[in-house]
Parts: structure tokens; C-alpha cells; sequence
């Protein structure tokens, strides 16, 4: 059954060619996903569009998020990417997760929101400590609004304190977030499957 992906990377930061560390965990977890049949058709780097700010699917003229809610629901599974700013999640991934509140008005006949059936995994870097932190922050509120969170859902990487060493820097993908990112897809797409076959019957 085929499954499909698709990347958010919420740097803070718009392309600009310079290397993302997000954008490299991202890659990480592209590759494990390869190796379960998962394909991750793109990565959406957020602060190249101009998302509203609001908790409606549409917040009027100029607002990207409509375009990018109907990217992102077309798929199966959802990879949540971020960096760790000041111990919590960037201020754009929760720019995000204020927009996906629309889902919670926007049920089907059974009760159940668009994402429903969809699995969320998080990508987290950052150099302070606040991974775990962050992750809970994200897996809640993806949950209020009706995503599936599975078991080891995040892949994260945080460097020494106060240090300058990026994930972007390291030569090589340290052993723990290799095989926690083997992990994180492995479950994400058998989830995805299960669901695809059968997913949530609502409150009918």
C-alpha cells in the first residue's frame, strides 16, 4: 500500500542556499523512510511563505497557509522539523500548529478532523538543552487537532550547551540518531499502513 510523506523544516531562517541543520536531520529521516517504501515527495521550508497568523484555515489575501494546509493533508505522513530556540520549538512551527487549530471546526459527519488517519513524527535540533521539552510541546497539540503520534516519534539531536557545533557541522550522523531515526520511520509508516486500511470510525 503505497505511502506518502511530506517535510516541514520551521527554521526560523528562508532559503538562502546556506546549509539547514534542520533540513539535514530531515535528510537523515528521508532516508530511513526510503527503506521502508516511503517516499517524501517535498520538504515545505515555512519561512518562505507568508503564513497568516490566525487559527482559521484562511486568514484572507496573501495568506500561504491554504495552500500549504491542502499540501500537507494530502498526504499520509507528516515529519514536524524544528530547531530549539530559548529551551522550547521555534516561534514558526508553533505558528503552524496555531493554524492547524481550524482542524478541531472542520469535522467530517463522524466528528473525526481533516487529520485524522495521519501519522506525526518530529525532527528537532538545537544546540541548548529543551528536545524533549519541544517534542512534548508538539506531539500535544498535533494530537489535539487529530494527528497520530506513534511510538518513537521523535528524532532529535541537541548539541553542548552554549557550544557552536551544528548538526550541519557533524562528518558524520552520530550512531544514537541514526538508529533512532531507523526507529521513528520504521513505526511511522507501519502505523501509516494500519491506518490507510483502517482508520478512526469516529464517534458513529
Amino acid at each position: 500500500m503505497p505511502v506518502k510523506a511530506i517535510a516541514l523544516n520551521c527554521s526560523l531562517k528562508k532559503s538562502s542556499g546556506e546549509k539547514s541543520s534542520t533540513d539535514a536531520l530531515l535528510a537523515v529521516l528521508e532516508k530511513k523512510f526510503g527503506k521502508h517504501d516511503v517516499s517524501v515527495s517535498e520538504t515545505l521550508r515555512i519561512a518562505d511563505y507568508n503564513v497568516l497568523p490566525g487559527v482559521k484555515s484562511d486568514e484572507g489575501e496573501g495568506d500561504d497557509w491554504p495552500g500549504l494546509r491542502k499540501k500537507i493533508l494530502a498526504h499520509d505522513i507528516l515529519i514536524f522539523g524544528g530547531p530549539i530556540w530559548m529551551g522550547q520549538i521555534g516561534s514558526i512551527a508553533k505558528r503552524v500548529l496555531e493554524r492547524m487549530d481550524a482542524f478541531l471546526s472542520e469535522t467530517d459527519d463522524q466528528g473525526r478532523m481533516p487529520s485524522y488517519g495521519k501519522v506525526a513524527v518530529a525532527a528537532i535540533v538545537g544546540n541548548e538543552d529543551g528536545a524533549h521539552g519541544s517534542s512534548a510541546q508538539l506531539f500535544q497539540a498535533l494530537n489535539d487537532v487529530g494527528w497520530t503520534i506513534p511510538a518513537v516519534a521523535a528524532c532529535y539531536w541537541v548539541g553542548e550547551a552554549m557550544g557552536s557545533t551544528d548538526f550541519k557541522d557533524l562528518k558524520a550522523t552520530p550512531k544514537k540518531v541514526d538508529e533512532t531515526a531507523a526507529m521513528v520511520a520504521g513505526n511511522a509508516a507501519h502505523l501509516a499502513r494500519l491506518l490507510k486500511k483502517s482508520t478512526y470510525p469516529g464517534s458513529g
